[in-house]
């Protein structure tokens, strides 16, 4: 997990803003900004809850809480999904959905070992 100050930073850069965008979206000068990226001071809670919700990103992502995985925007293989939608062919749609899930966390923790 990253630290608060490098969130902010990528998370500004992914969104294409400048920290002078930033600070105009927030009602702040650009120097706060700059000092929450160099980690000189952090946001506030409410001023995270509002980052969070500019630049699209969880507020415990943010926070440094949890880390946002690149491996969830990988697709499934074709094994994998034949192994999901083949356990049992009446499963519901909602139970397929669950498999997918467990599917991807064994893939993502087989990646880990």
């Amino acid at each position: 997990m990253g630290n608060v100050a490098d969130n902010i930073k990528n998370a500004r850069i992914t969104k294409h803003y400048t920290q002078k965008d930033l600070a105009n979206l927030l009602n702040v000068k650009p120097a706060t900004v700059s000092g929450w990226e160099v980690g000189r001071n952090e946001p506030s809670i409410d001023m995270l809850k509002k980052l969070s919700s500019i630049l699209g990103v969880s507020f415990d992502e943010l926070a440094g809480v949890v880390q946002h995985d690149a491996d969830d925007d990988i697709p499934l293989t074709h094994n994998q999904k034949l192994v999901a939608f083949s356990i049992d062919p009446d499963t519901s749609d909602e139970e397929r959905d669950a498999i997918i899930e467990m599917v991807k966390a064994a893939k993502k923790f087989r990646r880990r070992l």
